[in-house]
């Protein structure tokens, strides 16, 4: 098993995925395309994960690398490997498999809860984000884009806002809408220039369900992370 880790911008990198990664002793190599790092060939890699950025898909004139990266996705797919992405690697997946990406109605800033769908209950990552006795998971939001459900695919995850918030394609793509990979720092260091977010209070969330919150990421991982 060989991990390909796809960064879009230099702060937000992979977290926790690259700490059970490590945990594990699963090789995995990282890739900044913002920086301008050359693509790995696919070949020798069994997992892609493509992290979150600021930009939105359809900016990729501003952002050329990310046709490259919507390639990569592609061929992924394509090959049969097994293909995770987060916030905007979720909706990098979603355009790799034809489905429109646009902006939301409002952002979504903070720890919320979403809804699991029936069919995220029976599947095996999925659930493991599931809050005991909820069919709902807590999750951490930066976002104001969304997608449509691509053409195939199963819908995992929704709330009141966005109803596309988690799914997966065929046994071995999923997109997340959410950051599963992140932890307390990361929250706080990301939003303490933001304006209008009530810090303290996020950062106090953040602390208060920490703990479990891991434990259910680390599960998801578990089963993502599979030959």
């Amino acid at each position: 098993m060989q991990v390909l880790i796809i960064k879009n911008v230099f702060t937000e990198g992979p977290g926790t995925i690259a700490d059970y990664l490590h945990a594990e002793k699963i090789p995995s190599t990282l890739c900044d395309l913002s920086l301008g790092d050359a693509e790995p060939d696919l070949g020798s890699f069994t997992h892609l994960v493509i992290m979150g950025g600021p930009m939105a898909v359809y900016e990729m004139e501003r952002h050329p690398y990310l046709k490259n990266e919507a390639q990569l996705i592609n061929a992924a797919i394509k090959a049969n490997k097994h293909v995770l992405g987060v916030c905007l690697g979720a909706q990098m997946v979603a355009h790799a498999l034809g489905a429109r990406v646009y902006a939301g109605d409002q952002k979504e800033i903070g720890w919320y809860e979403v809804a699991i769908t029936p069919e995220g209950m029976k599947d095996p990552p999925m659930s493991s984000l599931a809050l005991d006795g909820k069919s709902a998971a807590q999750v951490f939001q930066w976002h104001g884009d969304t997608f449509d459900l691509p053409a195939g695919a199963v819908r995992l995850a929704s709330s009141g806002l966005y109803p596309n918030q988690a799914f997966r394609h065929s046994d071995r793509v999923y997109a997340l809408q959410f950051h599963i990979e992140v932890t307390p720092k990361i929250v706080f260091d990301w939003l303490k220039g933001e304006q209008g977010i009530d810090l303290k209070s996020v950062d106090a969330e953040s602390n208060r369900i920490y703990a479990p919150y891991r434990v259910r990421a680390t599960n998801f991982y578990r089963k993502f992370f599979r030959p």
